[in-house]
């Protein structure tokens, strides 16, 4: 055979990586198993096993999808992982590449906590303008926690260190169980008996998995932590580990000690700051003093306090001169108003309405005549027209022409007959005469035409 029949073993690393990238069945595969070999890596990829009653397989998980879990993988947890199948090419080895891991049996629990976040933060349970700003100096501090953890004994020693002041009561509850959210909330309502006795409120436990932390995740524990009429410290799990009542608290501790810190202030430090607010209040105030002293022996040896009359003299002087610049304005005043009022006299004698009244007087008799004389003429001559009008209708009045023995007639309607087309035989007329009246009958009517009668 030829050296050309024999394949190196990088080409054949090579198509066996083809053959597992273009299997459709290995691009997407979703593998559950228990952690082996596991040893956390900070800051880098994580390498490990995965393994069943018969089997295992090598697993990588890179940095970057590391990241994104949400709980702290540990040797023989049992988990879910989501990846695809390759080949490493150096080593001529298939392992699974993980692009997602949680833990097995948890996956509901995941999913329950995402939904009921979901909820709690779209009624503003977590809004940051809820958050209460924590008592600087608390007189009472209330702990829920269970009474026989380092959780109780690590808050104690840190508050009494820092500052013994503060009284710290311990109200002790399960924080891991099935009755655990029961308890919580039944401490967190005798807490809120008491009034405003109490002027902060730290709630926690140490750490644990999902499942031991999952009281501090329940919406009654939840919602009874917002209602809560103290600020409230959530110290639950370590640093790493969150849940609701960290994020509807008012204050997160990443430890015990922490949230005894956040409670309480540095006794030491408190004292320290005290002493210099003194020494600067002090020195604040002997420079007061001095500068009012500087200011009160300026005074004292000043020429007004050592010849006090002198400081009437200028005054005095002052005073002198606004009388005579007084006594000046009223006489330039009072001459002003007597040329002003000879002036106003010339222009009202001037202006006097004896004369004009007079003429008015004189014009008034003369219209007076005038007028008399002219309605004395128009009635003259209206009487006159009077006279012509009236006897023009004494000329051409009908009782005139009555008296020389005419008649005129009228028909029943009182129409005044001037033509024997208005009657006919049998009509009734009136007769009118110059003395009275009289009634005829028509007995027969006969027309003149051109001299001719007709019927």
């Amino acid at each position: 055979m030829t050296d050309n029949q024999y394949l190196t073993v990088t080409d054949l690393n090579y198509y066996i990586t083809q053959k597992f990238k273009n299997d459709p069945y290995l691009h997407k595969v979703f593998l559950q198993g228990e952690l082996s070999n596991f040893r956390f890596r900070r800051n880098s990829h994580q390498y490990f096993s995965l393994k069943d009653e018969k089997s295992k397989i090598n697993v990588v998980m890179f940095r970057s999808y590391f990241d994104k879990v949400k709980f702290r993988p540990e040797e023989g947890m049992k988990v879910f992982v989501t990846g695809y199948v390759s080949v490493y090419g150096p080593q001529g080895s298939y392992q699974f590449y993980a692009e997602s891991m949680e833990p097995a049996g948890l996956g509901a629990l995941y999913e329950q906590l995402q939904q009921l976040q979901a909820k709690l933060a779209q009624e503003g349970l977590f809004a940051q303008d809820h958050k209460r700003a924590l008592p600087h100096f608390p007189d009472h501090i209330a702990v829920i926690t269970s009474a026989s953890g380092a959780v109780i004994h690590d808050i104690l020693v840190t508050a009494n260190r820092r500052f013994p002041h503060a009284e710290v009561d311990l109200f002790p509850a399960q924080v891991q169980g099935d009755r655990a959210a029961a308890s919580l909330v039944a401490a967190m309502k005798q807490i809120e008996s008491y009034g405003d006795k109490y002027d902060v409120l730290i709630i926690g436990r140490g750490g644990g998995s999902l499942e031991d932390l999952w009281p501090f995740n329940e919406e009654a524990v939840v919602r009874q932590v917002y209602a809560m009429s103290m600020p409230v410290i959530s110290s639950v799990g370590h640093e790493t580990d969150t849940t609701l009542c960290d994020l509807v608290a008012d204050s997160r501790a990443a430890t015990p000690t922490a949230a005894a810190e956040y409670a309480t202030p540095n006794l030491a430090d408190e004292l320290a700051n005290i002493h210099q607010l003194q020494s600067s209040l002090l020195s604040s105030m002997q420079n007061v003093i001095r500068v009012r002293r500087d200011a009160l022996n300026r005074i004292n040896n000043s020429v007004i306090m050592r010849e006090p009359t002198r400081l009437y003299d200028e005054q005095a002087q002052t005073l002198d001169i606004l009388k005579q610049r007084l006594n000046n304005n009223m006489l330039h005043q009072l001459e002003w108003a007597r040329q002003k009022y000879q002036l106003t006299t010339q222009k009202l004698t001037a202006v006097i309405p004896t004369g004009r009244i007079k003429q008015m007087l004189q014009q008034e008799d003369f219209y007076y005549q005038k007028l008399q004389a002219n309605m004395t003429s128009m009635l003259r001559e209206k009487r006159h027209q009077l006279g012509q009008i009236g006897q023009q209708l004494n000329d051409y009045s009908p009782l005139k022409t009555l008296d020389r023995g005419f008649v005129y007639a009228t028909n029943a309607q009182e129409e005044t007959v001037s033509s024997v087309t208005q009657l006919k035989a049998k009509d009734e007329i009136k007769l009118h005469f110059k003395d009275g009246n009289a009634k005829a009958i028509v007995k027969s009517v006969r027309r003149i035409n051109n001299g001719n009668q007709e019927k």
